[in-house]
């Protein structure tokens, strides 16, 4: 502090008078600084060190206590916030174990629709030579409808002929 104070003071006053010559032109005297010039740089100097220097201490005060609570109070949320990190991914985890369980399910009941598709249609194909009388029935059946209504319009018009 005295040494910024001193190399102020050293800068405004020479340290050796300079001969001047009687014809040189003459130059305003230097300003010297006064008591109160001193004063003012002094305590301008001294708020700005210790306003450097000193570390807040008003989170000890019990009034000005906010900033301590503050912290604490993020402290927890963060700790609820993890806390639902890893809640999500144990869900996450269950809900893959739950998917690849049902996959596993779609993939056994795809499979036991396939083998009652091959039952069915075991059941219900034919042989060729069945299917063929089959047909053949068929139209036996159709030939006799067709003739009965044949002759139930031409009624008995066409039996005396």
């Amino acid at each position: 502090m005295a040494s910024t104070t001193s190399s102020i003071a050293a800068l405004a006053l020479p340290a050796h008078p300079s001969p001047q010559p009687a014809h040189a032109r003459k130059h305003a005297p230097v300003a010297l600084p006064t008591r109160r010039h001193c004063l003012v740089l002094l305590t301008a100097a001294t708020a700005a060190l210790t306003a450097v220097e000193m570390p807040a201490g008003a989170q000890d005060i019990p009034l000005f206590g906010l900033r301590r609570g503050l912290r604490k109070a993020e402290e927890e949320a963060e700790q609820i916030v993890k806390e639902g990190f890893e809640a999500v991914d144990r869900g996450m985890v269950a809900a893959e174990k739950g998917i690849e369980a049902a996959e596993k399910g779609v993939v056994t009941a795809e499979k036991e629709i396939e083998s009652a598709e091959k039952g069915i249609e075991e059941a219900v194909s034919f042989g060729g030579l069945a299917q063929a009388s089959a047909v053949a029935g068929a139209e036996v059946v159709g030939v006799l409808v067709a003739t009965s209504v044949v002759n139930g319009i031409l009624g008995p018009e066409a039996r005396k002929s």
